[in-house]
């Protein structure tokens, strides 16, 4: 899973605190990393740990990619993209 800034690399607890819309991303796919009390997982590995499939893996993968990717513009000067 490759996801922009650095966030595969991240604890999904601390992915979550900064981006709560990606745990509701995870949730929509059955993952409780929302309510997870250890939450040390790195994002890469959460969604490989369910098995959900290949395809669905690339479901989830886009979606937080095009939610960071919103996330990034909407912090741009306006007239700016990334």
């Amino acid at each position: 899973m490759k996801l922009p800034q650095g966030i595969g690399d991240q604890a999904i607890n601390k992915v979550i605190e900064q981006h709560p819309a990606i745990g509701g991303i995870l949730s929509r796919y059955d993952i409780g990393c929302v309510t997870c009390g250890v939450g040390i997982c790195l994002v890469k590995d959460v969604v490989s740990i369910h098995a959900l499939g290949d395809e669905v893996e690339k479901q989830i993968e886009q979606e937080i990619t095009d939610y960071l990717s919103h996330t990034d513009n909407a912090n741009q000067p306006e007239g700016e993209t990334v």
